[in-house]
């Protein structure tokens, strides 16, 4: 069975190893149809401190690794510009 992949932003990296990726998707109401705008938040494995909030990721659904982590750092899609 393939793995789960997500893509979404980083919202924090204060955490050692760990950053949180929220993953937000448009669906439609299912009488309405109108469509609405879910968010998700992640708390993802980051190794080596790569990703920097605002960032745009792939993660991975994976073994659980702690209490609330159970997906990981696939790759970093776009950074975003540091000052």
């Amino acid at each position: 069975m393939p793995r789960k992949e997500r893509v979404g932003t980083v919202v924090s990296n204060k955490m050692d190893k760990t950053i949180v990726v929220k993953v937000e998707e448009k669906r439609p109401n299912p009488k309405y149809k109108k469509y609405q705008n879910r968010s998700v938040k992640f708390s993802a494995h980051d190794e080596n401190n790569t990703c920097h909030e605002g960032d745009v990721v792939r993660i991975v659904e994976s073994r659980p690794i702690s209490k609330n982590k159970n997906w990981q750092l696939k790759d970093i899609i776009e950074r975003t510009q540091e000052v």
